[in-house]
């Protein structure tokens, strides 16, 4: 399969050459030389993880660690949730927000322990998240970032606690972690982190890898000769998040949105105070935001682009798509945008206008499928 050559500036993760191996034909993406699909395709690699276990590589997070008396508290104004009551292995989805109250990253924060908290941070947006974090700590808090090269792994579906359970952790009692909740576990004479997460909508887990590259290899090879196991790339990656309505950062959310807009509001603590942006996202809770995000299906035969432009049936602009594709699940064209408020309820017929035409569509629940896990931050 022919892939995208690397450049000097292209890195690789710790399974580049198990990628090679599988037959992965191999992108450019956020700074790294990723599988954006398998020789199965994208369809199946998406309908696998619905239906048994897939195998992501998510080495291109940033992994970090705040640590210290005061690093709950930096936590708690760095991002609107609250972490000062959080118990010990409790994950959380949340959000970096900047002074205007827009949204800098989207992120998942675990506390380890009182004064220790793990954060994944999207790739592309590790440089300017890890520069804001750092110029923002008070008191006695310290950043690490995780070492180059570090591995991070997600199996995600129906089989996953199970493959799992035979394969690398039958003397560990990973079936009883509860969801959004970490672990730490012992894996080849070496301490790793498990985590019962992911973004696909499937029961799934996510292992920190924190040890030499041949012996991640030797993990990865083991976990894909596994029956109900295949590779997963970017591309399926993408369309599973999206009948999700999960937000995809850079796309969906941006430094000018608001977690309000983003329909993204839970993650806002009623009793946190002092966040960066609280003024406006306070606002927006009390009187309501001009636009808000919410799913789109078409109605008619077409495909739903991101940066389409969303109109009323008077033709009227009313809106944009940020994501779009097909949803191999309902066999349907499927995105999600921001429109106006009053068109940010379902059922509301909106028109999509792609390359000079207008499809016919109508609103929709940002899931379009039933989660058969929490959404990120239950």
């Amino acid at each position: 399969m022919t892939n995208t050559p690397t450049t000097p500036d292209t890195r690789k993760t710790p399974f580049y050459c198990c990628h090679v191996e599988e037959g992965a034909k191999m992108v450019p993406f956020a700074g790294y030389m990723m599988p954006i699909q398998y020789e199965d395709g994208i369809m199946r690699e998406h309908e696998w993880v619905r239906t048994r276990a897939g195998l992501f590589d998510v080495s291109h997070m940033g992994q970090c660690l705040l640590k210290g008396k005061d690093a709950a508290a930096n936590i708690s104004r760095l991002t609107p949730s609250s972490f000062r009551k959080t118990i010990d292995g409790r994950c959380r989805y949340t959000v970096l927000t900047n002074k205007d109250g827009g949204i800098i990253d989207d992120l998942i924060v675990t506390r380890i322990d009182e004064e220790t908290f793990y954060l994944v941070i999207n790739a592309a947006c590790r440089d300017k998240d890890i520069a804001w974090i750092k110029d923002n700590l008070e008191g006695d808090v310290t950043f690490e970032e995780y070492p180059e090269g570090s591995a991070l792994i997600a199996l995600q579906g129906p089989y996953a606690v199970e493959v799992l359970k035979e394969l690398l952790f039958h003397k560990t009692d990973i079936e009883n972690l509860t969801y959004m909740h970490a672990m730490p576990a012992r894996l080849m004479g070496e301490d790793i982190m498990i985590t019962r997460s992911g973004y696909t909508g499937e029961d799934g887990f996510e292992l920190s890898l924190p040890m030499a590259h041949d012996k991640v290899q030797q993990i990865w090879r083991t976990l894909v000769q596994h029956a109900d196991v295949k590779p997963i790339g970017l591309g399926a990656r993408d369309s599973l998040r999206l009948e999700m309505g999960f937000p995809l950062y850079g796309h969906d959310l941006d430094d000018k949105t608001s977690p309000v807009e983003a329909d993204i509001a839970w993650v806002i603590n009623k009793k946190n105070t002092g966040f960066f942006g609280e003024d406006r996202i306070r606002k927006e809770l009390e009187n309501g935001a001009q636009k808000k995000r919410i799913g789109i299906k078409l109605t008619e035969k077409g495909v739903a682009r991101e940066g389409s432009t969303l109109l009323s049936p008077d033709g009227k602009v009313i809106g944009t798509l940020t994501s779009g594709g097909f949803s191999p699940s309902t066999k349907q064209a499927i995105g999600q945008g921001y429109v106006d408020t009053d068109y940010a309820v379902p059922g509301k017929t909106v028109l999509v206008e792609v390359r000079n035409r207008r499809l016919r569509a109508a609103t929709h629940e940002l899931n379009f499928i039933n989660p058969r896990t929490l959404k990120p931050g239950a």
